[in-house]
């Protein structure tokens, strides 16, 4: 018996993955703006643009998929319920030159797996243009692949400052005082240049207590003032790309949570970080941050 065509545009889609780093991580790795345009595209020929973003319950994210001689495919997603760490409830609607194709709800549910993390994501589609289930199960299977490569390659630090979202902020978007508190313990900045803007860059110095000199250039992108802002890491000015980062700042009932995350360009970069305690360095880090904040 022939389907009718109309049944064949509902469907339900499930992906499963375990995911070598931990519930928390992998969260960040899912949510955070700077992180999904890592590995949001299914395919190193198309490119997604990120045009505006508010990981909140009743924010959007709005991005192009771009492929070279191809109208862009425009995706909207609607954030309807995140509880941290546990599960996200999302709308989808994809569409092309003023037609929707489909429209989609996504649910992601999180729980530890041994020293990792178990993702299941459920896909409640409904299709209004031919193939779109076949792309949801390429596009979904290929961008979660990405995903599990991303989350094990990227460090998480948190902190929470009992200071107003405002003046941590400042302390660190300030080309004053950046480098006075940047670095772990002991260490000092010597800065040539910096343009905290987006677009903008910090070329510098890191000094540490024995003298040695270690080469910074950060590249800054997708500033929204006491939200968020993302950054390149090279290796000296105009040097080799090391990892691409982002900072969130987010209310905490009058004080400050900071998120700082660093995706590594290599799984081998990220064990080397591990292996010299990059992360007790970065909360040294922090740590001056907030010794700053509460200085004034």
């Amino acid at each position: 018996m022939t389907k009718d065509p109309a049944e064949t545009r509902f469907a339900t889609l499930t992906f499963e993955r375990k995911i070598a780093a931990p519930v928390s991580v992998l969260w960040q790795a899912c949510t955070a703006p700077a992180a999904r345009a890592l590995w949001a595209s299914p395919d190193p020929s198309v490119t997604v643009e990120i045009l505006e973003a508010d990981t909140r319950v009743g924010g959007r994210e709005v991005s192009l998929c771009k492929v070279e001689g191809e109208p862009d495919i425009r995706c909207e997603n609607g954030w309807l319920f995140l509880a941290e760490g546990e599960r996200s409830i999302n709308y989808e609607v994809i569409s092309c030159e003023g037609q929707t194709l489909s429209a989609a709800l996504v649910t992601a549910a999180f729980a530890k797996s041994g020293s990792g993390s178990q993702l299941t994501l459920t896909v409640q589609l409904s299709a209004l243009g031919e193939g779109m289930e076949e792309g949801y199960r390429q596009g979904f299977g290929s961008g979660l692949d990405n995903l599990s490569g991303v989350a094990t390659r990227t460090m998480v630090l948190q902190r929470e400052i009992k200071a107003p979202r405002s003046l941590v902020w400042a302390a660190w978007m300030n080309p004053e005082t950046l480098p006075k508190w940047w670095g772990p313990d002991g260490f000092s900045c010597r800065t040539s240049r910096i343009d905290l803007r987006s677009g903008g860059e910090w070329v510098f110095d890191m000094i540490a207590p024995d003298g040695r000199v270690f080469p910074n250039h950060h590249l800054y992108h997708d500033i929204v003032p006491e939200e968020r802002f993302g950054y390149t890491l090279l290796w000296g000015e105009n040097g080799p790309k090391h990892a691409d980062a982002w900072a969130s700042f987010e209310d905490r009932n009058g004080a400050t949570r900071v998120t700082l995350a660093i995706v590594f360009t290599t799984e081998a970069e990220f064990q080397t970080a591990k292996g010299f305690g990059a992360e007790a360095l970065g909360q040294q880090t922090l740590g001056k941050l907030e010794k700053v904040v509460l200085e004034g």
